[in-house]
C-alpha cells in the first residue's frame, strides 16, 4: 500500500466518524434551539469533537490533495469533471463548510443564553452539512459522466 493508497483510505472511511458526529450534533441543536433545552457539557463537547473531525478530515485531504493522481495543474483540468472537482470544487466547498462550522462553533462560545448558542450550532452546522452532502453528491455526479 502506498502513501496515496493509505491516505485515500483514511480520508474516505473518516468521513463517515465526521458525518455521525454532525448529525449527532445538528439533532441535538435543533432539539435544543426548538425545545427550548438548557445547553449542556454534552452540547458543548459534542459541537467541539464535530469540529476538530471537520478540521481533521481536512488535514488528512490536504496531504491526500498532494500525493493524489487526479489533481492535475494543465489546459485540461477544467474541461474533465472529475479533474476539475478533484483540483478545484471539492477542496473549495469543504474549506467553506469548514469556515461556517468554525465559524458558528465560535460565535456559540460567547453565547449566553442557551436557545442562542443551539440556534447558531444549529444554522451554521446545518448550512455546512448541505456544502458537504452538495460537494460529495457533485463529485458522485462528476464521477459518474
Amino acid at each position: 500500500m502506498n502513501a496515496y493508497s493509505f491516505f485515500q483510505h483514511l480520508h474516505s472511511g473518516f468521513r463517515y466518524i465526521v458525518m455521525v458526529l454532525f448529525i449527532y450534533t445538528l439533532i441535538m441543536a435543533l432539539l435544543g434551539w426548538l425545545g427550548r433545552r438548557p445547553y449542556t457539557n454534552t452540547n458543548r463537547l459534542s459541537n467541539l469533537f464535530a469540529m476538530i473531525s471537520a478540521h481533521t478530515q481536512l488535514l488528512i485531504g490536504i496531504v491526500l490533495y498532494f500525493l493524489s493522481p487526479l489533481v492535475a495543474f494543465n489546459s485540461t483540468t477544467m474541461k474533465d469533471p472529475v479533474t476539475r472537482y478533484f483540483t478545484v470544487e471539492h477542496w473549495v466547498m469543504m474549506l467553506i463548510a469548514i469556515a461556517l462550522i468554525t465559524v458558528g462553533h465560535s460565535k456559540s462560545k460567547k453565547l449566553v443564553l442557551p436557545e442562542a448558542k443551539h440556534k447558531i450550532i444549529a444554522l451554521f452546522y446545518g448550512f455546512a452539512l448541505l456544502i458537504i452532502v452538495g460537494a460529495l453528491a457533485a463529485g458522485k455526479i462528476s464521477i459518474l459522466k
